[in-house]
Formats: structure tokens, sequence, C-alpha cells
């Protein structure tokens, strides 16, 4: 970095201590697993650079970071879920999803409903035990926070800014049926050439591919209206003590931050106050723990292949495992698997389990397929 580089940057960190209107207090309603990573990564560059950072998160939160010495803040408030509690919802959450994947949208809608009321009433139940608590409530309007960063899949943040009168920042990948975005964001997504999310389809559709896509439209219009909606505006009127609905209120947000790149999106018009952060959370790669490093040499012109089904997965069926490990054994790459389970009968010689793996710093090698 060069002299003048360094100069300005402590030029910035100097105003931003000194002044009183450069640094503020950030308070989060963060979801947790890989969404919980997302946006930590935000977290962590706001710490850097001198704000105030703290995470409001329940006693039965899966977020282990409150257990960690860290630059952030985490804020506590008991509720009446246990960790398994909460951690068995989001495991069935995602054992229901990954069934309905499998199957045709027309035959998923009872089960899509009964997921979302099932999970929805569990995320209802921190977000009334929140609001209630007169105590964190006061604590909360006497730190006298600049901004609520809240990930919009799960409600609750929008309406915590309400009852603390401040500004509101979302971050989204997308919402079911682009509902958030369409009647909240109020962004526009002409069915015609704007197939919905989920429909697998393109923005070069036929005829009878627009009908199909309108037909995903009006299901989760009518989904939310119906199943979901109605009791979310009902408690939010309730809270507030004024008539609301749960999309007026999420409508209120000052700007949402969109987890992807604007080109790898199907062309639509763009409101100012959605920005696209794409690859916002790449790092340059660290150097790989030796056993792993000589693992990953050791591959030859072959290459290795990173195996990982996400952070919420972290177990399979012991069927399940096998027919996996038997098919990567018949690939000529190495294989790094992130795996938490009993070892496979099937594995073969070029697969290492790992609990663990750092696949940022593995998908930046050259020889990773």
């Amino acid at each position: 970095m060069s002299l003048k580089s360094l100069s300005l940057l402590l030029l910035l960190q100097l105003t931003c201590y000194f002044s009183s209107g450069s640094c503020g207090k950030v308070l989060v309603w963060p979801v947790e697993f890989s969404h919980w990573m997302n946006m930590k990564v935000v977290l962590d560059e706001l710490v850097m650079r001198g704000h105030e950072v703290t995470v409001l998160i329940s006693s039965a939160s899966t977020i282990t970071d409150a257990n960690k010495p860290s630059a952030l803040k985490f804020e506590i408030f008991p509720v009446s879920l246990t960790k398994d509690d909460f951690e068995n919802a989001v495991k069935n959450l995602i054992k229901k999803r990954t069934y309905m994947a499998k199957k045709p949208f027309w035959t998923n809608i009872s089960s899509f409903i009964e997921l979302k009321c099932t999970f929805g009433g569990t995320l209802m139940k921190v977000c009334k035990e929140a609001v209630s608590n007169k105590k964190l409530m006061t604590k909360l309007q006497e730190s006298r926070f600049d901004v609520l960063l809240a990930d919009a899949i799960v409600p609750c943040g929008e309406l915590l800014t309400e009852i603390l009168k401040i500004p509101l920042v979302y971050s989204l990948r997308f919402s079911p049926g682009y509902k958030f975005e369409k009647y909240s964001g109020k962004l526009s997504f002409p069915p015609s050439y704007v197939p919905a999310i989920f429909s697998a389809l393109s923005d070069h559709m036929t005829f009878m591919e627009r009908v199909k896509n309108m037909i995903y439209v009006l299901y989760f219009d009518f989904w939310f209206q119906t199943f979901d909606e109605k009791t979310w505006n009902e408690f939010y009127s309730e809270v507030l003590g004024r008539p609301t609905t749960f999309l007026e209120t999420i409508g209120k947000a000052d700007m949402w931050l969109i987890r992807t790149y604007w080109d790898f999106e199907f062309p639509r018009p763009v409101l100012p106050n959605f920005e696209f952060i794409g690859g916002f959370h790449c790092k340059p790669a660290k150097p790989l723990p030796k056993e792993m490093e000589a693992f990953v040499q050791s591959s030859g012109e072959n290459g290795i292949v990173v195996f990982t089904l996400g952070s919420m997965i972290s177990n399979i069926t012991e069927e399940r495992a096998n027919v996996i490990a038997s098919a990567l054994a018949q690939i000529p790459q190495k294989v790094l698997w992130r795996y938490d389970g009993k070892k496979p009968d099937t594995l073969g010689p070029n697969t290492r389990l790992y609990k663990w793996i750092p696949q940022n710093d593995l998908l930046d090698r050259k020889k990773t397929l």
C-alpha cells in the first residue's frame, strides 16, 4: 500500500473516531446458518470502520459466535423455546424443502403451506417474546441505535424499527415469489418475461410457459394473503396499536442489499434503494492446513473436488452416505468432503472426510475443478 493510501486510510479512521456524526450504532436482527455467515461479513466490515454493532439474538439461537471473543456485541433475550426446539424446526424445514424439490410444483401446495405455517409459528413466538420483553425494549430504546440491519427472509426486524423509530436496511437474496420485492419494495416483475423464483423457467418463454409462470405468481400471492399475511398483519397491528399490514411495514425499509450480481438476474427495472452486492463475501485465499495441503497436492493432474451440502446439513443417513461415497470413489479426482457422521463403508481411498473445510481457500486453488 502506498504512503498516500495509508495517509488517506488514517485520515478516514481519525475522522470516524473524533467526529460526532461519522460512526454509528447498528442493531442487527439476524437469521441462522448461511444467512448469518453472509451478514457477518458486513458486520465485521462495519466494526473495522469504527461502528458499534449489537446483534440481537434469542436464547434458542444456534449462532455460536455469541460464545466467542468478538468485536461484535451480542444482546441475548430469553425465550420459552430451547436450542433443540429451534434447531429441530430448522431441520424439519430443510427436510421438507428437500422432499418438495423432487416433486412437481402443483403437488407441493399443501406441503408448502404446512411448512410455512409450522416454521412461521416458531418465528412468531420468538418475535412476540422479544417485543413483549419490556426490559429488553427499554434497553434498546435507551441505547439510541442509528439503524437496524435485518435479513428480510425472517420477520420481526421491521417491527423493531417501528418500535425504536430508526431506519431499516435489509439484506436479502430473494423472497418466495419475489413477494417482498414486488409489494413492499415496489419493484416490477412482469410475468411475461420475468420468471417466478423456483419456476425453472427462463426469460424466453413460450405462451404455455408464460401461462405456467402466471400460475406460479398467483399461487405465491394467494398463499401469502391467505395463510401468512393475515396472522402477521394482526400481530403487527396489535403491537403498534394501529391498523397496519406486514407488507406495509416491510415497505418502509430505506435500503435493500441484494446478495447477487445485477447481471446474473433477469432484466427488469430496479429502484435506487436496491443495491446489488454480489461477491461481497469473497476474500483472498489463505494457506491450507499442512495435512490438507499435502492431500491436495497428491491429486496430480486430476485435481480435486470439494463436496459439501452446506452449513445447515451436518449429517445424513448411513444409506445415503454410502451411496454418495461409492459414487465419489469412482472419479479420478481427490475429494474433500465436509461430513460429520459415521464413516461410510464404501468410502474410497481418494476421499477424505472433514467436519469443516476452508471452502474459500480451497476454491481459489487451480487444482479445484
